[in-house]
């Protein structure tokens, strides 16, 4: 189909090359050429090493933590590259975040407290990002953060379909938490699995004190399905509450695999049987250290939308559950 943007050209930045190259392999083109390097008092260096005058630009970047960088190095090399794009002439430049560092700091729940995914937000706008392309947000609202055009993509079919193959039964579908209910029930529906949900209640930054499992998980597999799975503590909490209310097994799925701090050695440690995530950002050392780790690709699903916004078609059907 003809659009009015020419080439389609996908770039990466260095937290998570993988990625790109699984893309760029769905999407039959080569990765941009480009060279990003950092001085010898971290600043960031970055030119782009081929003509994108005109290009339909997409810029694979999860702002998350890895050998290369922190959370914060990847955020600012991302807009480093946006305006790179931008001032070499792009057509059209789509910022695509497979995770979104700062997504849990949605709201002003506390006084004197920023909300700073919201000024994530305003960064990527201000260097010149033209849409976002990104993956099971912490909070479907920070859509509206930006004013450009975001498109939500969801990881559940890619781990729908990997619980269905696995083929359990007796399944039960938790989510470890009110806000995690929605997402639960469409996995629970499509799986045909019954609902639980446990009622916690948070005493401190990642510290969780489970209060009471709503639903029955006696003699049954259970799946908690959560969005990330940072420090293992909210997880390991409702691992314990679970078992005591007679679970036969539990296992759990996530999108983003944080794993900071002591997460793989708590894992490692518990009664879980294992734990399914996606790459939405470097695995490959978090699976090596944790056996009970599996990482689900979701380059396929990220080459599929990036086809159709630089196609002009529809998105929509890939945003369903």
């Amino acid at each position: 189909m003809s659009t009015g943007f020419g080439d389609l050209k996908v770039f990466s930045g260095s937290a998570h090359p993988e990625l790109t190259r699984e893309v760029t392999a769905f999407l039959g083109v080569q990765p941009g050429q480009a060279r990003l390097k950092r001085f010898p008092d971290s600043e960031i260096s970055f030119q782009i090493d081929e003509n994108i005058r005109g290009a339909d630009v997409f810029i694979i970047q999860p702002t998350c933590a890895n050998g290369t960088g922190t959370v914060n190095d990847h955020l600012v090399e991302l807009t480093v590259m946006i305006d790179a794009f931008r001032r070499s002439s792009a057509a059209r430049i789509t910022a695509v975040l497979p995770y979104y560092g700062y997504a849990r700091q949605d709201r002003k729940d506390k006084p004197r407290v920023p909300i700073t995914s919201k000024l994530v937000a305003d960064l990527i706008t201000a260097a010149g990002a033209d849409r976002v392309l990104t993956l099971d947000l912490h909070a479907s609202q920070i859509q509206g953060f930006f004013n450009i055009p975001v498109d939500h993509l969801f990881a559940a079919p890619v781990i729908v379909r990997h619980l269905r193959d696995l083929g359990l039964e007796d399944l039960t579908i938790v989510s470890p938490d009110a806000g995690g209910v929605e997402r639960a029930r469409a996995y629970a529906k499509r799986l045909g699995a019954t609902l639980a949900i446990i009622d916690k209640r948070r005493t401190g930054a990642n510290q969780t004190e489970v209060m009471n499992i709503i639903g029955d998980v006696e003699n049954r597999n259970v799946f908690v399905v959560d969005d990330i799975i940072d420090t293992g503590g909210t997880l390991i909490h409702s691992t314990d509450a679970l078992l005591a209310k007679g679970a036969r097994s539990i296992s759990a799925s996530c999108t983003h695999a944080v794993l900071s701090g002591k997460a793989i050695q708590r894992i490692n440690n518990s009664e879980l049987m294992h734990v399914i995530a996606t790459n939405s950002m470097q695995m490959a050392d978090k699976q090596a250290e944790c056996a009970k780790l599996t990482v689900l690709s979701v380059g396929d699903l990220l080459a599929q939308a990036i086809k159709r916004i630089h196609d002009e078609d529809s998105v929509s059907s890939l945003f369903e559950m």
